[in-house]
C-alpha cells in the first residue's frame, strides 16, 4: 500500500456531505490463516463498509495476507510496473502507487468512522503511522517517518535503548539491490520503508489500511517501482535481523492499536462477506 497523498488533495474518496455512522462501542479484531485472494478481501471490504456507513455493521480491523501480487492505486503510473508479468496485478480504489503483497507481510485493513474519530485524511494516516511505529518498538525495532513521505522508515543508524540489538547497517541492507533493502544505484541511501499506507474513504469509512514487512519475499519488489520512490528501498523485520512470526506482530500491533484508537473485541462472527472467509 502506498502513498494516499499525491497531491494538495487527499487521493481518496470523501463524502464530505453525507451523514456519518454513529461509532459502535467497541471496534472488531479479526485474523484472518493463509492468503486470501484480493478480490475476496476487496469485495468483503467494501460490503463491511457499506454496513458501517448503514449503521449495521461495527468498525472493523482485519490482519490477512495475499498471495503474490501488486496493486496499483489511483496515482499509478504504468512505467512503474517494471515487470508487467511477474506477478497479478489488481487495480484498486486506494491512494497512492504500487505496492507488492504476500506472504509474510501482515496486510491489515481498517474500517473507521474516520471523520468522527480524527476530522480529517491527515490526522488518520499520522495515526497509522504511529500504530506501526508504536508495534516497532515492540519488536524492538525503531520506525520513523520521512517528511514528505507517508509510511514507516527504518535508519542504518538508528538503535533502541536497553541493550537492543541495532538495526542492520545499510551495507547489509543494500547488498543485493532492490529487494535487500534499497534500489539498485542507491546503496546509500540512509533509510529504507518497512511498513506502507494506503487508504480509502466512502462517506468517510476508511478502508485498505497498512502493509509491514515481517518475512516476505523482497525480491518481488523489483517487478515495480514501489510507491513510486525511486531514491529509497524496502526492508523487512526479517531482513534487519529481527526474527518475528506474524503471531507475535498480531500480538504487537494489537496491544499498540488498542492505546492509541480504543478497545477491540474478538470478532465470533464477522458481519458481511467476512464471514465466509476463515477467521480465528
Amino acid at each position: 500500500m502506498t502513498n494516499p497523498l499525491q497531491s494538495t488533495a487527499p487521493t481518496c474518496e470523501t463524502r464530505a456531505d453525507a451523514a456519518a455512522p454513529s461509532i459502535a462501542p467497541f471496534i472488531e479484531w479479526v485474523v484472518t490463516r493463509g492468503p486470501v485472494p484480493y478480490e475476496a478481501a476487496s469485495a468483503a471490504m467494501a460490503e463491511r463498509v457499506a454496513g458501517i456507513v448503514a449503521g449495521t455493521a461495527p468498525e472493523l480491523v482485519w490482519l490477512l495476507e495475499h498471495p503474490p501480487l501488486y496493486t496499483a492505486g489511483t496515482s499509478a503510473k504504468p512505467e512503474d510496473l517494471v515487470a508487467p508479468t511477474r506477478l497479478p496485478v489488481h487495480r484498486t480504489g486506494r491512494g497512492g502507487q504500487y505496492t507488492y503483497h504476500g506472504p509474510g507481510q501482515r496486510v491489515a485493513y481498517v474500517m473507521l468512522d474516520v471523520r468522527r474519530r480524527f476530522g480529517d485524511v491527515r490526522a488518520y494516516v499520522a495515526a497509522l503511522e504511529d500504530w506501526i511505529i508504536d508495534t516497532l518498538v515492540a519488536l524492538r525495532v525503531r520506525g520513523e517517518r520521512w517528511p514528505g513521505r507517508v509510511g514507516v522508515w527504518v535508519a542504518a543508524e538508528a538503535t533502541l535503548s536497553s541493550g537492543v540489538r541495532p538495526l542492520a547497517a545499510i551495507s547489509e541492507l543494500s547488498a543485493s539491490g532492490r529487494g535487500e533493502g534499497s534500489d539498485p544505484g542507491h546503496a546509500s541511501q540512509p533509510r529504507a520503508k518497512i511498513a506502507a499506507i494506503g487508504v480509502r474513504l466512502s462517506r468517510w469509512v476508511s478502508s485498505h489500511g497498512i502493509a509491514l514487512n515481517v518475512a516476505p519475499d523482497l525480491a518481488h519488489y523489483a517487478g515495480i517501482v514501489p510507491c513510486g520512490i525511486r531514491d529509497a528501498g524496502v526492508t523487512s523485520l526479517a531482513a534487519l535481523g529481527r526474527s518475528a512470526d506474524l503471531d507475535e506482530v498480531d500480538r504487537a500491533l494489537r496491544a499498540a492499536f488498542e492505546r492509541r484508537f480504543g478497545a477491540t473485541t474478538a470478532a465470533t462472527k464477522a458481519a458481511g462477506a467476512v464471514e465466509n472467509l476463515p477467521i480465528r
